[in-house]
């Protein structure tokens, strides 16, 4: 069982996640996207952050909604701490989380479940209050918001370098680079430029995103019961990729499908902990 999940997480791995400068250049990440049947719609957000997060991540939303392809709206909220710790995915939905998950090395996380056709279907962003003097950086706090959350609308990275390009997409603590720029939206456009044959999206009027099974389904059970029931923690899996900065990590779905993690790096030095 063992040998078959990482020959299947490897093939993945080699196939998609090991992306060549000029893939960089454009700073797509591979080809996920959200599947969805019109040319635009309304992304679902569960808050699961504190109230000296608001602010940020009010600022990121409302950056990514200039795009023209979708809206993030906050549709739930449950800031509790074990939420917050947990973290848990919804289908069809994004969540957006913070909390001290300890000195681990990371700043930012961002999870996407991938269906069997490899269209994201819910995802979670991550920031992790224990490296407090990090967050107290200028603009800090907004560029990884942001980044997270481009990561689970299907974004990579502009560089990997450490240079600014001016836009929360690249991995510099330039003031100038805590939102999107004009090069992600067009990005955005070009990865939502097709349209899908179903949605992975979990719709405002209550039907659920049918995935991989071609069309929606309602979804009448009351909230953290049946098709509502959130997910256990998203495991991590397979590291496949790790470099200065970031990591990518790959694990399997137990419904044929991925989950994908790409992590941001702690600086090694000059961050001090809580």
């Amino acid at each position: 069982m063992r040998s078959k999940y990482l020959s299947i997480t490897l093939v993945f791995a080699l196939g998609t996640l090991f992306i060549t400068p000029a893939a960089l250049a454009n700073n797509a990440w591979a080809t996920y996207h959200w599947a969805r049947t019109t040319s635009s719609f309304t992304l679902q957000v569960v808050d699961s952050t504190t109230p000296d997060w608001d602010t940020e991540l009010g600022n990121a939303l409302a950056a990514w909604s200039v795009a023209n392809e979708f809206d993030l709206e906050i549709t739930s909220a449950n800031d509790s701490n074990r939420m917050r710790k947990r973290c848990p995915t919804v289908n069809g939905q994004m969540r957006v989380c913070n909390a001290a998950y300890g000195f681990n090395g990371w700043l930012g996380l961002a999870a996407i479940g991938l269906d069997k056709n490899g269209k994201i279907d819910r995802g979670y962003a991550k920031m992790n209050d224990s490296y407090s003097s990090y967050w107290a950086i200028e603009g800090e706090k907004n560029h990884v918001m942001c980044q997270e959350i481009g990561h689970v609308l299907g974004l990579g990275h502009t560089s990997e370098d450490g240079s600014s390009q001016q836009t929360c997409m690249d991995y510099s603590t330039d003031p100038g680079s805590q939102w999107p720029n004009a090069h992600d939206y067009e990005q955005l456009a070009i990865i939502y430029a097709h349209l899908d044959s179903y949605n992975s999206y979990a719709e405002l009027d209550g039907v659920t995103g049918g995935g991989d099974t071609g069309g929606t389904k309602p979804c009448n059970a009351p909230p953290g019961k049946g098709c509502n029931k959130m997910d256990p923690p998203v495991p991590m899996g397979v590291l496949v990729h790790r470099d200065e900065h970031h990591e990518v990590w790959v694990a399997s779905r137990r419904d044929g499908g991925l989950w994908v993690h790409h992590v941001l790096l702690a600086p090694e030095t000059g961050v001090q902990h809580d």
